[in-house]
Protein backbone atom coordinates (compact mmCIF):
# COMPACT_ATOMS: atom_id res chain seq x y z
CA UNK A 1 0.00 0.00 0.00
CA UNK A 2 1.33 3.27 -1.07
CA UNK A 3 0.51 6.25 1.13
CA UNK A 4 1.46 10.25 0.71
CA UNK A 5 5.38 10.73 0.75
CA UNK A 6 4.33 12.36 4.49
CA UNK A 7 3.21 9.16 5.85
CA UNK A 8 5.94 6.82 4.35
CA UNK A 9 4.68 3.95 3.36
CA UNK A 10 2.99 0.28 4.20
CA UNK A 11 4.21 -3.49 3.22
CA UNK A 12 2.48 -6.38 3.64
CA UNK A 13 4.85 -9.16 3.50
CA UNK A 14 3.22 -12.87 3.46
CA UNK A 15 5.26 -15.87 4.76
CA UNK A 16 4.21 -19.28 3.86
CA UNK A 17 5.19 -22.77 5.09
CA UNK A 18 3.89 -24.69 7.67
CA UNK A 19 3.06 -21.47 9.89
CA UNK A 20 1.51 -18.68 7.41
CA UNK A 21 1.59 -15.04 9.10
CA UNK A 22 1.30 -11.74 7.60
CA UNK A 23 4.15 -9.28 8.35
CA UNK A 24 3.51 -5.27 8.61
CA UNK A 25 6.24 -2.98 7.70
CA UNK A 26 5.38 0.59 8.02
CA UNK A 27 7.90 3.28 8.07
CA UNK A 28 8.26 7.28 8.17
CA UNK A 29 10.69 10.49 9.16
CA UNK A 30 10.34 11.37 12.73
CA UNK A 31 11.74 15.18 13.41
CA UNK A 32 14.14 14.50 16.43
CA UNK A 33 16.99 11.63 17.12
CA UNK A 34 16.96 7.70 18.26
CA UNK A 35 17.68 8.02 21.43
CA UNK A 36 14.53 10.50 22.20
CA UNK A 37 12.41 8.71 19.74
CA UNK A 38 12.15 5.22 20.76
CA UNK A 39 11.94 6.24 25.08
CA UNK A 40 8.95 8.62 23.73
CA UNK A 41 7.44 5.49 22.50
CA UNK A 42 7.55 2.50 24.22
CA UNK A 43 7.85 4.04 27.86
CA UNK A 44 4.04 4.26 29.47
CA UNK A 45 4.78 8.10 31.03
CA UNK A 46 5.10 8.82 27.57
CA UNK A 47 3.13 6.34 25.66
CA UNK A 48 -0.06 6.87 27.63
CA UNK A 49 -0.06 10.49 26.83
CA UNK A 50 0.27 10.61 22.76
CA UNK A 51 -1.04 6.83 21.39
CA UNK A 52 -4.20 7.24 20.12
CA UNK A 53 -5.16 3.67 20.17
CA UNK A 54 -3.78 2.83 23.21
CA UNK A 55 -6.14 2.46 26.30
CA UNK A 56 -3.63 1.73 28.73
CA UNK A 57 0.22 0.54 28.71
CA UNK A 58 2.38 -0.36 31.84
CA UNK A 59 5.19 -2.10 32.71
CA UNK A 60 4.87 -5.55 34.24
CA UNK A 61 8.07 -6.30 35.28
CA UNK A 62 11.75 -4.49 34.37
CA UNK A 63 13.98 -7.14 33.89
CA UNK A 64 17.08 -5.16 33.59
CA UNK A 65 17.67 -1.90 32.11
CA UNK A 66 16.41 -2.33 28.53
CA UNK A 67 14.38 -5.46 29.17
CA UNK A 68 10.57 -5.15 30.36
CA UNK A 69 7.29 -7.09 29.91
CA UNK A 70 4.54 -4.56 29.17
CA UNK A 71 1.01 -5.14 29.35
CA UNK A 72 -1.23 -3.11 26.29
CA UNK A 73 -4.82 -2.56 25.91
CA UNK A 74 -6.31 -1.11 22.65
CA UNK A 75 -9.06 0.36 22.08
CA UNK A 76 -12.18 -0.45 20.18
CA UNK A 77 -12.11 -0.34 16.26
CA UNK A 78 -14.49 -0.11 13.61
CA UNK A 79 -17.08 1.25 15.57
CA UNK A 80 -16.89 -1.90 17.84
CA UNK A 81 -16.26 -4.36 15.28
CA UNK A 82 -12.53 -4.97 16.80
CA UNK A 83 -13.25 -5.28 20.26
CA UNK A 84 -10.71 -3.99 22.53
CA UNK A 85 -7.48 -6.09 22.71
CA UNK A 86 -4.55 -7.05 25.08
CA UNK A 87 -1.28 -7.94 24.63
CA UNK A 88 1.32 -9.08 27.15
CA UNK A 89 5.11 -8.59 25.54
CA UNK A 90 8.66 -8.72 26.54
CA UNK A 91 10.01 -5.78 24.87
CA UNK A 92 14.47 -5.09 24.64
CA UNK A 93 16.02 -2.24 23.50
CA UNK A 94 18.95 -2.88 21.50
CA UNK A 95 21.57 0.28 20.71
CA UNK A 96 23.81 -0.22 17.41
CA UNK A 97 27.01 1.82 15.99
CA UNK A 98 25.64 4.68 14.02
CA UNK A 99 23.07 5.79 16.31
CA UNK A 100 20.38 3.42 15.66
CA UNK A 101 18.03 2.54 18.12
CA UNK A 102 15.66 -0.54 18.23
CA UNK A 103 12.85 -2.05 20.33
CA UNK A 104 12.62 -5.87 19.66
CA UNK A 105 9.46 -7.59 21.03
CA UNK A 106 7.27 -10.74 21.39
CA UNK A 107 4.27 -11.95 23.44
CA UNK A 108 4.75 -13.79 26.30
CA UNK A 109 2.72 -15.66 28.50
CA UNK A 110 2.64 -14.11 31.86
CA UNK A 111 1.38 -16.11 35.11
CA UNK A 112 0.56 -12.95 36.78
CA UNK A 113 -1.30 -11.34 33.80
CA UNK A 114 -4.25 -13.65 32.42
CA UNK A 115 -6.18 -13.45 29.84
CA UNK A 116 -9.24 -11.22 31.36
CA UNK A 117 -12.59 -11.60 29.90
CA UNK A 118 -12.84 -7.68 29.21
CA UNK A 119 -10.55 -7.99 26.31
CA UNK A 120 -9.94 -10.71 23.64
CA UNK A 121 -6.17 -11.74 24.37
CA UNK A 122 -3.71 -10.51 20.88
CA UNK A 123 -0.50 -12.21 20.49
CA UNK A 124 2.44 -10.26 18.97
CA UNK A 125 4.67 -12.75 16.82
CA UNK A 126 8.43 -11.34 16.91
CA UNK A 127 7.71 -7.24 15.76
CA UNK A 128 9.90 -3.86 16.73
CA UNK A 129 10.80 -0.48 15.94
CA UNK A 130 14.06 0.54 14.20
CA UNK A 131 14.72 4.00 14.59
CA UNK A 132 18.19 5.21 12.32
CA UNK A 133 19.36 8.54 12.26
CA UNK A 134 19.64 10.71 8.80
CA UNK A 135 22.64 12.04 8.40
CA UNK A 136 21.79 13.95 5.40
CA UNK A 137 19.14 15.68 7.47
CA UNK A 138 20.48 16.20 10.65
CA UNK A 139 17.32 16.19 13.90
CA UNK A 140 15.63 13.84 11.64
CA UNK A 141 15.33 9.98 12.14
CA UNK A 142 13.64 7.11 9.97
CA UNK A 143 11.58 5.51 11.89
CA UNK A 144 10.84 1.34 10.45
CA UNK A 145 7.71 -0.50 12.40
CA UNK A 146 7.97 -4.23 11.71
CA UNK A 147 4.67 -6.04 13.51
CA UNK A 148 3.18 -9.72 12.22
CA UNK A 149 -0.11 -9.64 15.44
CA UNK A 150 -2.40 -12.31 15.88
CA UNK A 151 -5.74 -10.05 17.08
CA UNK A 152 -7.23 -13.39 18.38
CA UNK A 153 -10.95 -13.68 18.44
CA UNK A 154 -13.30 -14.67 15.18
CA UNK A 155 -12.49 -11.85 13.23
CA UNK A 156 -12.70 -11.41 8.68
CA UNK A 157 -9.08 -11.60 7.42
CA UNK A 158 -10.46 -8.39 5.40
CA UNK A 159 -11.54 -6.84 8.54
CA UNK A 160 -7.63 -7.24 10.00
CA UNK A 161 -6.05 -6.42 6.54
CA UNK A 162 -7.68 -3.04 6.87
CA UNK A 163 -6.90 -2.13 10.39
CA UNK A 164 -3.76 -2.64 10.44
CA UNK A 165 -1.99 -0.65 7.96
CA UNK A 166 -4.15 2.28 9.32
CA UNK A 167 -3.18 1.40 12.95
CA UNK A 168 0.46 1.23 11.71
CA UNK A 169 0.03 4.95 9.91
CA UNK A 170 -1.42 6.42 13.16
CA UNK A 171 1.21 4.93 15.13
CA UNK A 172 4.01 7.10 12.74
CA UNK A 173 1.43 10.24 12.75
CA UNK A 174 1.09 10.12 16.59
CA UNK A 175 4.43 9.42 17.41
CA UNK A 176 5.31 12.09 14.90
CA UNK A 177 2.73 14.79 16.79
CA UNK A 178 3.43 13.81 20.20
CA UNK A 179 7.02 14.41 20.07
CA UNK A 180 6.55 17.88 18.36
CA UNK A 181 4.19 18.80 21.36
CA UNK A 182 6.38 17.25 24.68
CA UNK A 183 9.17 18.96 23.17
Amino acid sequence: MKLPRRFGHITKMTQGGNWPRIQYRGEGIIEDTPEKIIPFMYLPEYRNKWDTAVKSYTFLERIDQDTVISHTITHSYGLGLISSRDFVDLINVKRYEGGIVTTNSASVDYLKRPPSPSHVRGHNNPCGYICSPLPETPGHSKLVVFIQPDLGGMLPRSVVESAIPNNIVNLINDTRTGIKAMC
